[in-house]
């Protein structure tokens, strides 16, 4: 079996179970380096265990898997010090210092007592710990022990990054300035992956891949999980003067560019194969109607409501829980 070399990350038909019981199913990635991808579901659907998987900690029941081109389960040490991973449970020494767990990571990987200093406290000044640094971990709340542990998967400034919800339990201020520095270190050539069960992140990510029941249902640019969700391209279309009449909406709904139409308070939501393409023919057909049209816009939808479709298009009732 050969990979491409452009790809990072790869895995063909990959599965997991335990006993009876299937964590993954068919799991298929292509990732090439320099991007975040997020892994979007909810607790339970795999996002751990996957992450499991890519870093040899466990092994596949079914299917090949491959990262730098190599199968996980036989990597050398110097492969191990490519990535970084930070576990959703605590991992670090709670009777030592912030500033002593940072500097056992740091002489783990070999850093050298010059460089150490200043390259750990520009990480705690990215976490914010800088004024904690002398409290012992033990004395830290559980947000500032996680934001530690995200320093710690940084000190040896790995290609490839999996961290595992890394803003459970962070402010909004901070998580935004966690984003911001994930996104410089994708720009540096480095790839990021980020299973979280925050939908809202998905926006901040290059690729979002919907998982559930153990399966990734999708795997998209988040400005195009909207049209996988609704099926096409959702508009909001308001109207100056009044409604289409029954029968003018079901000669729109009719229309083969049109996926589904809907009256709203302001007018009616329209889902098309093509926004850009269909928008002419839209106008047009609201003129026929002798329908003002006083906007056509990308229908507003958040990703919570994205996920919620998504998970209702193509996970059957019975998985649901698992999902």
């Amino acid at each position: 079996m050969t990979y491409d070399p452009p790809f990072v990350i790869e895995a063909r038909g990959v599965g997991k179970s335990f006993g009876d019981q299937a964590a993954l199913r068919d799991i298929d990635l292509a990732i090439e380096p320099g991007v975040v991808v997020g892994v979007i579901g909810p607790s339970g659907c795999g996002k751990t265990t996957l992450i499991r998987l890519l870093t040899g900690i466990s092994e596949p029941t079914i299917g090949e898997l491959r990262v730098f081109g190599r199968d996980p389960r036989r990597f050398t040490t110097e492969d191990r010090r490519r990535f970084g991973y930070m576990p959703q449970l605590p991992v670090l020494f709670p009777n030592l210092s912030v500033w002593g767990n940072l500097t056992f990571v740091a002489s783990v990987y070999g850093m050298s007592v010059r460089r150490r200093r200043p390259a750990l406290l520009k990480l705690l000044e990215l976490v914010d710990l800088v004024e904690h640094r002398h409290k012992k971990l033990a004395d830290c709340s559980g947000g500032m022990q996680r934001r530690l542990t995200l320093a710690a998967t940084l000190v040896h400034d790995p290609e490839l990054l999996y961290l595992d919800e890394p803003t459970a339990g962070v402010d909004p201020i901070l998580r935004e300035r966690f984003w911001e520095h994930f996104r410089s270190l994708r720009d540096q050539g480095r790839t990021i992956v980020v299973p979280t069960q925050y939908v809202g992140e998905a926006v901040s990510c290059d690729v979002v891949a919907v998982m559930a029941a153990g399966r990734i249902i999708t795997m998209q640019p988040p400005d195009r999980l909207a049209a996988f969700a609704f099926g096409g391209d959702p508009l909001t279309v308001v109207t100056d003067n009044g409604w289409l009449s029954p029968a003018h909406l079901s000669e729109l709904r009719a229309r083969p560019f049109v996926r589904s139409a809907h009256r709203t308070d302001a007018g009616l939501t329209l889902v098309v194969e093509d926004a850009r393409r269909d928008q002419e023919a839209i106008e047009q057909f609201f003129r026929d109607a002798e329908v003002s049209v006083g906007s056509i816009d990308p229908h507003p939808v958040d990703f919570d409501e994205i996920f919620v479709r998504i998970i209702e298009a193509h996970v059957e009732p019975s998985e649901r829980s698992a999902a």
